[in-house]
């Protein structure tokens, strides 16, 4: 099978010496997207929990509203990556015909092949929630978080998607190269899990990205926790979508950009 991660022989240099190295790299490999034998996407991802992958993708893209909806999922590797077959229920898969659109992914952008400035204008529900952090919950959060990076700590090279109780506790951890693939695995896993998204929040080990708003509010999520800076666009869609967006999370030090009710 296509492995996570290889080993690669390399030249390390220190202090002027250099010494020859087996060097562990995280892979990325183009997934396609497959709806009812039709290619949606082609995205750039770590081949690791692409079940999760898939059924989050499919979530928080508004392709289907509930994991129900996608009755069979088939991973198949071909010679030039990795095709995830799946097939709708009927009424999903004429929405997805008619609204089908095709995106050319890439690690850092969501939006490459998006085919007009209109379809950035795909507007999820308002995120109504009442969960309120506790004290202490983002740096407990980000603590636990460093221990549970596995993929991370071999290679360097993946970002970090948790979900965490309010209390800080995290219930569970996806990588990938792509920070808005991670959230994606995420919201896979937990709805494969059948757990809600409206008792906890998500930290992701990257920028607030416009893309990992909406993908969380599309599903419900009402708190998202970067380690690193938003974006103005990302402030944005958080405000006019009801979510709580917290940036810099560093210890005990933190940046609420919207809707600071849910922080304590």
């Amino acid at each position: 099978g296509i492995e996570a991660h290889n080993s690669y022989g390399a030249c390390r240099w220190v202090g002027g010496d250099a010494t020859h190295s087996d060097e562990t790299v995280a892979e990325e490999v183009p997934v396609a997207l497959v709806y009812n034998g039709i290619s949606h996407a082609v995205m750039l991802a770590t081949p690791l929990d692409l079940e999760d992958f898939a059924l989050g993708f499919s979530l928080s893209e508004c392709i289907v509203r509930r994991s129900g909806e996608i009755h069979d999922l088939e991973i198949v590797e071909r010679d030039n990556g990795i095709e995830v077959q799946m097939q709708l229920s009927a009424p999903r898969a004429q929405a997805l015909k008619e609204h089908r659109r095709t995106l050319a992914g890439r690690t850092g952008c969501g939006l490459c092949g998006t085919e007009s400035l209109d379809q950035l204008a795909r507007r999820a529900a308002t995120v109504q929630s009442s969960a309120v952090l506790s004290r202490g919950a983002l740096p407990r959060a980000l603590s636990g978080l460093q221990g549970m990076q596995h993929l991370f700590q071999l290679t360097g090279a993946v970002h970090g998607a948790a979900w965490c109780g309010v209390d800080g506790q995290i219930d569970l951890v996806r990588e990938d190269v792509g920070r808005h693939n991670a959230l994606d695995k995420l919201i896979g896993s937990l709805a494969s899990q059948r757990k809600g998204f409206a008792g906890g929040f998500v930290l992701m080990t990257s920028r607030a990205s416009y893309e990992i708003v909406q993908k969380a509010a599309a599903v419900g999520i009402a708190v998202v926790a970067a380690v690193s800076a938003p974006t103005g666009m990302a402030v944005r869609v958080a405000t006019d979508s009801g979510v709580t967006l917290v940036g810099f999370v560093r210890g005990e030090r933190y940046c609420v950009y919207s809707h600071p009710q849910r922080i304590h």
